[in-house]
């Protein structure tokens, strides 16, 4: 019941982050702003998980676990109602901004928690264990939570991913053990770790390993109704196949990593930039489209394990914080995609060429993990 609680939670914040991804139309239509412009929502909540991530995680960090927990779900549950309330566009964007502050550090705590308590050996199979909530979320909540948006409004979509954090929290607070604080030393000693070369290497890897895909992501609604032709009713389930692929790459992906953390990563981003190189290829045939859509859900949560692990492995004399600081990297990627997406749709290259341009962005993510395979293959930590 504990893992159970987590998930639930994972699965909301989840929700709230991707959801934006199948009623990017319906927003941009209510609000009277471009497809770029609303976009940025989800530029907005990668911004505050960038801010909040170390920011909130330092300040919190004497703080006892289950509180703590209880604390950042509890903002988020108020951040996400005033999304589905305030009236303009920049209001709806600085209450995203909010909502992403606490997310970080909560993913930080669970993350740290999933990995101290499982065996040797095993740790990326228990990230991957609590990271099914976010596969979940893909699978259920971000479909369900479209058509939400489709049939009652897209403000319904913020109140039924606020309702679904009000549950998490509920179990929390019943079935959550007490934890005891993050941090023992001093914010200074716990900033320390970030002098590793290896730590800074993990983040960059997160960045630029996420980026490419998390921008095909973000713009999953117009690709597949302006590209491979769906209807919008359609995209639901396009987001139903994703999520699947996900749930599948997620506990893949943790397997594998278990075995060989570097080399399975080196290998999954390589696939992953040819899976994008094939939907620019094939992505206005609706067949390819939805098979593509699986393989690219699958190998985006596959690679999800053992960056985490990789992560903690770096930094062991602080890892919540840098698990945190690393879920700020991901979201540097994600607020660069937003922004990215809205450039290359406004422009002459088009909406048919963002696969493309997200498989180069992918290819460098793969040159870090090359760079940190060669150190691995000639002594070096990793």
């Amino acid at each position: 019941m504990p893992v159970l609680s987590l998930m639930l939670v994972v699965f909301s914040l989840t929700t709230g982050e991707f959801v934006p991804a199948g009623i990017l139309p319906d927003v941009a239509d209510d609000l009277n702003v471009s497809l770029g412009s609303a976009g940025l929502l989800v530029t907005a909540y990668a911004l505050g998980m960038i801010v909040g991530g170390p920011v909130v995680t330092v300040l919190t960090a004497r703080y006892a676990r289950k509180q703590l927990i209880a604390g950042l779900v509890g903002f988020a549950i108020l951040a996400n109602l005033a999304s589905a309330i305030v009236p303009h566009y920049l209001l709806v964007l600085a209450t995203r901004f909010a909502a992403g502050l606490v997310v970080a550090t909560f993913f930080a705590v669970a993350i740290a928690i999933a990995i101290a308590t499982a065996k040797k050996g095993r740790e990326s199979s228990a990230v991957a264990r609590l990271a099914a909530g976010m596969s979940l979320g893909l699978i259920l909540g971000a479909p369900i939570g479209t058509f939400v948006g489709q049939h009652l409004g897209w403000r319904a979509t913020f109140v039924a991913v606020a309702a679904i954090a009000a549950m998490g929290l509920l179990m929390v607070l019943r079935f959550v053990p007490a934890q005891a604080a993050a941090a023992t030393s001093s914010v200074a000693n716990e900033l320390r770790v970030f002098k590793s070369k290896q730590v800074w290497l993990a983040i960059a890897l997160t960045a630029l390993g996420n980026v490419g895909v998390v921008t095909v992501f973000t713009y999953f609604a117009p690709l597949a109704t302006d590209v491979a032709g769906f209807d919008a009713e359609a995209v639901p389930v396009l987001l139903l196949v994703y999520g699947a692929g996900s749930l599948l790459g997620n506990f893949v992906g943790g397997w594998l990593s278990d075995r060989a953390l570097v080399p399975s990563l080196v290998g999954m981003l390589a696939v992953l930039a040819g899976a994008l190189v094939l939907l620019k290829a094939l992505g206005d045939t609706q067949a390819a489209f939805a098979v593509l859509a699986f393989v690219l859900g699958a190998l985006a949560f596959a690679i999800v394990p053992g960056l985490q692990t990789l992560v903690v492995s770096s930094a062991s004399a602080a890892p919540t914080l840098a698990v945190a600081v690393n879920a700020s990297g991901y979201q540097v990627a994600a607020a660069f995609a937003g922004w990215l997406g809205g450039q290359l749709i406004a422009g002459d290259t088009g909406m048919r060429n963002l696969p493309l341009v997200s498989a180069g962005l992918t290819v460098l993510g793969l040159l870090v993990a090359l760079t940190m395979l060669r150190q691995s293959r000639t002594g070096a930590q990793v």
